[in-house]
């Protein structure tokens, strides 16, 4: 699948840890979200997952499906080698995770990449990486979806990290139903969200609402 920043509209991003470990209840919410219409799944088992190495795969792989019956573009979070074995479109590296220039050989352009960049330094540094598609900033607020998350940045911050970056660029991290105009206005890409979503008590208006702000 060709890269196109439009996909990162409403970037929905989860693991079964995101559902208190039902794989059921997972993938009946994902589907559920793309009908809904999000633009971009990333597959990301982190925390308290559950999972052994071979039922991530397995569960990459209905994921993969159901990516290509909505035709939404499938990203895995860090692990280059689960995004290969399950042929997902992109794969999503944090500052922490495995070197981006080690994930840049091993995926060549069969994949998409996205790198997590929460300064000025860190987008200085990408804007010089063609290989980078996008950026994540974040946590734009504070949030409990990712127990070993940096401190939040604030609106202000992401407008200033969004034009110095060359790259596309997705708010995450605490947003919700009363903020997610304020990162929208920021002129960002994209707004990636976690619990908004799989919380939802309307997932499908929850989605809707998202999605609006990008008509």
């Amino acid at each position: 699948m060709i890269f196109d920043p439009k996909m990162l509209q409403v970037y929905l991003v989860g693991g079964t840890q995101d559902v208190h470990n039902d794989i059921y209840a997972f993938l009946e919410k994902v589907e559920l979200a793309m009908k809904s219409g999000i633009t971009a799944f990333q597959y990301r088992e982190k925390g308290n997952s559950k999972l052994l190495p071979n039922e991530r795969v397995d569960l990459g792989l209905e994921l993969r499906t159901l990516c290509t019956r909505y035709g939404i573009p499938l990203i895995v979070d860090d692990d280059y080698r689960l995004a290969q074995q399950i042929n997902a479109d992109g794969v999503h590296v944090g500052q922490s995770d495995t070197k981006i220039d080690q994930v840049s050989v091993a995926v060549g352009h069969q994949m998409f990449i996205g790198y997590s960049c929460n300064t000025p330094a860190e987008i200085e540094r990408a804007n010089l990486m063609d290989f980078v598609d996008y950026v994540g900033c974040g946590p734009v607020f504070p949030t409990k979806s990712k127990a070993d998350a940096d401190p939040a940045i604030g609106i202000d911050k992401l407008e200033r990290l969004n034009m110095l970056s060359q790259h596309p660029v997705v708010g995450i991290g605490g947003i919700n139903e009363k903020n997610m105009q304020l990162v929208h206005d920021t002129g960002v890409a994209g707004i990636a969200v976690i619990s908004l979503v799989f919380d939802s008590s309307d997932l499908v208006a929850t989605v809707k609402k998202l999605k609006k702000l990008y008509k």
